[in-house]
């Protein structure tokens, strides 16, 4: 079997379009974004999917190697990272809570470096933790593959560019940052909130206590305490972001 030259060109501009976008939204998407994730896996991950999608493509008749060609790798690579962004609010609400809890025990300054995220509370590291365990157990890494061949359908790559019904979806969705935190951190803060109300009646009933001394000791117990009392409750909000989050992507980007 000969191989001419033109038909290596036709299959690289067919096979590079759908790699593009394939490729932004593994370096940006839950799990498949994380640093632990070697880049060789990433690439050959990409490439794996993007050959299997590949007769569900259709290449735009655009020269890669011309100035038309930026704009339409600008474009594909946007839509990658977009949908793997939608995913990562649900990570930044985990991590806002950790840190609205790890201010309340007093545990702020107990911190922990992560390779993604940066130097963040130990509290949000254990959050981040039960947060993929949970979008493993639901699925989620085989429904960004199945959503991200979808994409190609709903978003041809021979479509100008993103709509602003797509962008504005993605800015009030981010909103959902600070209100998952606060659902999730809400039962532990209220409970914190009370033994601080209860350490005040003492401090007023023996003023020769010193409430910073009893206090803080006071709040770390009672913070994991509430912490483990309370996980159930804080295990369905979680999975409450995530179904919120494929649902959004889902009906935001691919109608």
């Amino acid at each position: 079997m000969e191989i001419l030259i033109p038909q290596i060109i036709g299959l690289f501009q067919s096979f590079l379009w759908p790699m593009i976008r394939i490729s932004a939204f593994f370096l940006t998407a839950p799990f498949y974004g994380m640093s632990a994730v070697n880049l060789r896996v990433k690439i050959a991950l990409a490439a794996a999917i993007t050959w299997l999608i590949l007769p569900m493509t259709e290449p735009p008749t655009v020269d890669p190697f011309s100035f038309n060609a930026i704009g339409l790798i600008a474009k594909e690579g946007a839509i990658g990272l977009l949908m793997g962004l939608f995913l990562q609010i649900v990570l930044a609400a985990l991590i806002s809570a950790g840190q609205i809890i790890a201010g309340g025990m007093g545990l702020s300054m107990a911190n922990m470096i992560d390779p993604n995220m940066g130097n963040i509370p130990t509290l949000s590291q254990f959050f981040l933790i039960i947060g993929l365990l949970l979008f493993m157990s639901l699925g989620g890494h085989l429904i960004l593959i199945s959503m991200v061949t979808a994409s190609f359908e709903a978003m041809p790559i021979t479509t100008s560019s993103l709509s602003m019904e797509s962008v504005q979806g993605f800015i009030t969705w981010s909103s959902h940052m600070f209100l998952g935190s606060v659902a999730i951190a809400f039962p532990i803060i209220f409970g914190l909130l009370l033994v601080n109300m209860s350490l005040g009646i003492v401090s007023r009933a023996a003023p020769s206590l010193n409430v910073f001394a009893v206090g803080f000791p006071a709040l770390i117990p009672a913070g994991l305490i509430m912490l483990l009392l309370t996980m159930v409750i804080w295990f369905e909000q979680v999975e409450n972001l995530w179904f919120i989050a494929f649902d959004t992507l889902r009906g935001t980007l691919l109608g």
